[in-house]
């Protein structure tokens, strides 16, 4: 898993066990990758390449998350298969295409192992936003909580409502947090003691709040380009110190994820918004919500957790994705799989 706030890949090797149609977990081990520089520049300039060099990035990046692999599962009991989420740079459902980086014929090919990957283009295709994914493994795998928020490059949270798994991104989060940071020469707002030093601008939240997006009904789902054009240039026009303008955009992540959940329950939250004190702290003071942080490894490592999980599912032919969380015409098994070494039958 590679998410957009750009810093690392996440491994996870897992282990599933079904019994009375109740499934459960296991993580074994997991590890973050931190991206060199180099990796950094490469992904972040991806969007702007020509066709034929994409397509070589596509592959090259495809090579190295193999490698990685190898490396994590060196003298660990060899995985039955690798689920790859790869790391989107498109995702733009309203013109038909989004588009994960990461070739799974080239994992499958450096490690030997049957690969599943693509996992939203089926969505896509079938009319649906291709995101969010995850709640087909909140509903299975974290069944107990009323609420499920992870807060990544995006916040996103998904719930049950008249019988049927709500799911959505919310607003954007470390996204725009790890970029005003990254303009004082940190990789991440540690804590939050970024935002906690400046002072909010009740014009510039109001001007975030006021954004389209926020007043569409969902399924609904965001992508970088989007934080593009609609966030960041409100932010740059602010002429506000990086501080106040942390300090700002806090408030709205707050309150959005406030308004989203709106009720009392239990509320589960993961990502690395949920290590952020400062935020956590925010998030308290905007909802009833009994608030749950689960164990570090579950915090960090949630989502390729579950999409290790939809990988399984993918492998035994089952449905891996909601129609009520992505709007699609039906539920349906998503991903592409590159077979290493399967039985005939």
């Amino acid at each position: 898993m590679s998410g957009t706030s750009l810093d690392g890949i996440d491994i996870a090797l897992c282990r599933f066990h079904q019994s009375n149609e109740q499934w459960s977990y296991q993580i074994i081990d997991a590890r973050t990758i931190e991206y060199s520089t180099v990796w950094t520049e490469k992904l972040t300039q991806a969007p702007t390449l020509g066709a034929a060099e994409f397509l070589k990035l596509h592959n090259e990046y495809g090579s190295y998350i193999g490698k990685q692999i190898n490396e994590f599962i060196y003298n660990k009991e060899k995985p039955v298969i690798i689920a790859s989420h790869g790391h989107t740079i498109f995702h733009q459902p309203e013109k038909k295409f989004t588009f994960q980086l990461g070739n799974g014929a080239s994992i499958a090919a450096e490690t030997g192992i049957t690969t599943i990957c693509d996992f939203r283009s089926l969505d896509i295709a079938l009319g649906g936003q291709g995101a969010p994914l995850v709640p087909v493994g909140d509903k299975l795998l974290f069944g107990e909580y009323n609420y499920c928020l992870n807060i990544g490059g995006f916040a996103n949270i998904s719930f049950e409502q008249h019988d049927s798994r709500i799911a959505f991104d919310i607003c954007p989060a470390n996204i725009v947090l790890n970029g005003l940071a990254m303009q004082l020469g940190e990789p991440f707002d540690l804590d939050g003691h970024l935002g906690a030093s400046g002072k909010i601008s009740r014009t510039l939240l109001n001007q975030l709040n006021s954004v389209q997006y926020y007043q569409q009904k969902y399924p609904k789902s965001l992508g970088r380009e989007w934080v593009d054009k609609e966030i960041l240039p409100l932010l740059k026009a602010s002429k506000l110190s990086v501080e106040d303008q942390a300090a700002t955009f806090y408030e709205h992540i707050s309150q959005q994820i406030g308004t989203a959940i709106g009720d009392s329950g239990k509320l589960l939250i993961t990502g690395g918004g949920a290590n952020n004190l400062f935020l956590i702290n925010q998030l308290k003071e905007k909802t009833l919500c009994d608030i749950v942080l689960p164990q570090k490894n579950v915090i960090d490592f949630k989502e390729a957790l579950i999409f290790a999980f939809l990988g399984l599912l993918t492998f035994t032919a089952k449905n891996n994705v909601f129609a009520s969380a992505t709007g699609s015409v039906r539920d349906h098994c998503g991903g592409a799989i590159y077979p290493i070494g399967l039985k005939n039958g």
